[in-house]
């Protein structure tokens, strides 16, 4: 199955307005045709998957949006025959009401229906027909879902009546960062790195200067050795430095880098009670 070009993000401005007002990490975005049960007919929005809740806009840069569907009690998710030609149409079954979604095509249906389960049942689901990649990024999701929750348990409700800080420190905080990525030291990395080999021999952290990152490598070739690498930030993209350098459009893209030009050799480094999660990486590649 051929991989469809993503939707482009929005721009940074519109993302920080929306970031700033839905107070969630963006997991996924596209088109939906959506139907309430309080809908006469199919909506068409703009659609963003923050934490467990569907934010629905007009368009791609509206920065309000027109409905919200919180969607972590989803009893199921079902599958519809679709009369119409390459278009998915997915049920989702919640306790008050169902609501009905169909996509633009049938991979993106199968997108959307592996980021919400994902992110409702806590786990990657089994049957999905997606690409090495796309499962990669549902468990980087899963990751940062259940790091949200518990972040979310600790913080208590009188904490959420303080003023806000400015949004460039919530950008910071809440933008997508891969599942290996930890504030941790050039040294802390090392030591992760080398006491729990079967996690993963990757990890993202940030860089000598705050501003930019590192990534610290662990391989096993004829004696384990380490390597670090600098990863700088240039306007919205960011740079490998290598004898030639190379530049990515974002954080999992690098990661995406290290994993396929070493042929799954470099796995991300993740914390999991799924021990088959490191083994799962390296299958994916083959």
């Amino acid at each position: 199955m051929m991989a469809k070009k993503p939707p482009k993000p929005a721009p940074r401005k519109i993302f920080q307005e929306r970031l700033k007002i839905t107070a969630l990490p963006l997991y996924f975005e596209g088109f939906l045709l959506v139907k309430r049960s309080e809908y006469q007919e199919y909506k068409h929005y703009w659609t963003e998957l923050r934490g467990t809740t569907l934010f629905f806009y007009t368009d791609k840069k509206s920065t309000i949006y027109v409905d919200k569907l919180d969607i972590i009690d989803l009893t199921c998710l079902t599958d519809q025959n679709s009369t119409e030609k390459n278009c998915a149409k997915i049920t989702l079954v919640l306790p008050k009401e169902e609501v009905q979604l169909k996509t633009e095509n049938i991979e993106s249906g199968e997108e959307w229906r592996g980021f919400i389960l994902t992110v409702t049942e806590l786990s990657v689901p089994l049957h999905v027909s997606l690409l090495p990649g796309q499962i990669i990024r549902l468990h980087e999701v899963l990751e940062r879902e259940k790091k949200r929750r518990i972040e979310t348990e600790r913080i208590p409700s009188s904490s959420m009546e303080k003023e806000k800080e400015p949004i460039e420190d919530y950008v910071d905080v809440l933008k997508p960062m891969p599942a290996c990525f930890y504030t941790v030291s050039r040294k802390e990395a090392t030591e992760m790195l080398e006491k729990n080999p079967s996690l993963g021999n990757m990890i993202l952290r940030p860089g000598s200067d705050s501003r930019n990152y590192s990534i610290t490598i662990r391989q096993e070739i004829d004696t384990p050795r380490i390597k670090h690498y600098k990863v700088m930030s240039v306007g919205n993209n960011y740079t490998i430095e290598l004898e030639k350098p190379v530049t990515l459009p974002n954080l999992f893209s690098v990661i995406d880098y290290f994993m396929k030009e070493t042929r799954g050799n470099l796995r991300p480094f993740i914390y999991s009670t799924d021990e088959t999660l490191g083994m799962f990486f390296t299958l994916l590649l083959y």
